[in-house]
């Protein structure tokens, strides 16, 4: 779990936007997608880890995935959720 300490800091490396921690209903859907092979990254990749949680743009547009209560900050890596 990400403390409230580094959530604080923590931007979206894009668009400077707050982060929110993603509900566990939708970390549960997108391991669900994930374990079809159905879940794409930004960049087309198909996602193959499991997700332990994620932190969502203000917006709402990406998730940025959080393994081993690492959030992973990459551009590459996000996860769009306009098409979920």
């Amino acid at each position: 779990m990400i403390s409230n300490e580094l959530l604080s800091i923590l931007c979206c490396p894009e668009t400077r936007q707050d982060l929110v921690p993603a509900e566990k209903p939708l970390i549960e859907k997108l391991n669900q997608l994930i374990a079809k092979r159905e879940l794409k990254n930004r960049t087309g990749d198909i996602v193959g880890q499991k997700l332990d949680g994620g932190l969502i743009r203000n917006d709402r547009k990406f998730l940025y995935p959080v393994r081993n209560d690492i959030p992973v900050m990459l551009l590459d890596e996000a996860i769009s959720l306009q098409d979920l």
